[in-house]
């Protein structure tokens, strides 16, 4: 599939989940620049410059297949206030594999912990996955210890497949079938 970033706007109750573009820099290094948000991503804060590397490559994700990195904006407030994508897989390096399964993952600002945000921006995404990319399997993954993103995927229906081999390390992981998240969903 391939495809332009624009016109790929998701649309919530509370938020705008636009394809990552140049103008959210300043405020996904707000997020991604905070130790305790990037914790159990990358156990380390983004610098400007790894944010901008990041935009760029998955505006090009998002050219060459239809899907990648959306920045989570709040409507009322127009504020960013998380990311999130569906994007493939990958045991290692940076790029993704396109021949293992689609996965979906968010982070949200720390001032937004606990208020759903992950919650409603992950049914749009998979949403999106289901619906528009007709995926029939959508997987997650997290480290073992983050709670936060293991309540999200539970609420998504999804289940536990164990321990895998993900981006060069152990995670928790999860996956839901298109069946199983639209009886979720009710």
């Amino acid at each position: 599939m391939t495809g332009l970033p624009f016109g790929s706007d998701l649309e919530t109750k509370r938020l705008l989940l636009a394809p990552c573009r140049e103008e959210h820099l300043a405020g996904l290094y707000a997020m991604n620049s905070d130790p305790e948000v990037m914790r159990y991503i990358t156990k380390r804060p983004e610098t400007l410059a790894d944010t901008q590397k990041m935009i760029a490559r998955v505006q090009a994700r998002w050219t060459k297949w239809g899907y990648s990195w959306w920045t989570f904006i709040e409507r009322h407030s127009g504020e960013i206030v998380g990311a999130g994508c569906i994007q493939n897989l990958r045991r290692d390096g940076i790029e993704p594999e396109v021949d293992c399964p689609l996965e979906i993952g968010w982070r949200v600002r720390r001032d937004r912990w606990g208020q759903g945000i992950a919650t409603e921006a992950a049914w749009a995404m998979a949403e999106f996955a289901f619906d528009r990319l007709r995926t029939e399997v959508l997987c997650a993954v997290c480290d073992p210890e983050n709670t936060a993103s293991i309540a999200v995927m539970l609420k998504l229906g999804m289940s536990y497949r164990g321990l895998e081999h993900w981006y060069a390390q152990q995670v928790a992981t999860y996956d839901v079938t298109a069946e199983a998240w639209r009886n979720a969903r009710g």
